[in-house]
């Protein structure tokens, strides 16, 4: 399980607010809060590879995601609630660096993901992980 910082945003049915991507990720997740909408994607293959280029680490989207083969080609963790091949649209509806509320829970900016294959784990400080295998 790996540990990373949180940065949030908010992005329904658009994707202006994620100019957060163009900043230095410096191995942080971006969390966006897309209100669970499945109306059209808010993160394609071309904004993966920039945020991972910069130094994301990876991206969670309460929401759709779109170019799907693309971006598991590359070497940053994504996960979304599902796929559509619909574009966002280009109003600046959302907000960076703010608490964005999913999944019955408030993650702020700051906090820590853990994450692997089986799930997301959200804490408010950064965890001791220890195996006991």
């Amino acid at each position: 399980m790996a540990a990373f910082a949180i940065a949030t945003a908010e992005a329904c049915d658009s994707n202006t607010s994620l100019l957060l991507i163009e900043t230095r990720g410096e191995g942080r997740v971006l969390v966006i809060d897309g209100g669970g909408s499945k109306r059209c994607a808010v993160l394609g293959g071309n904004l993966a590879q920039s945020a991972q280029n910069i130094g994301w680490a990876g991206i969670i989207v309460n929401g759709c995601i779109r170019d799907v083969d693309e971006i598991n080609a590359c070497d940053i963790g994504v996960r979304a609630l599902g796929s559509n091949p619909l574009k966002p649209n280009k109003k600046a509806i959302g907000d960076k660096h703010v608490p964005v509320y999913i999944g019955g829970t408030f993650i702020h900016e700051g906090e820590w993901l853990y994450a692997d294959s089986d799930g997301i784990l959200i804490s408010k400080m950064e965890l001791s992980i220890w195996s006991s295998c």
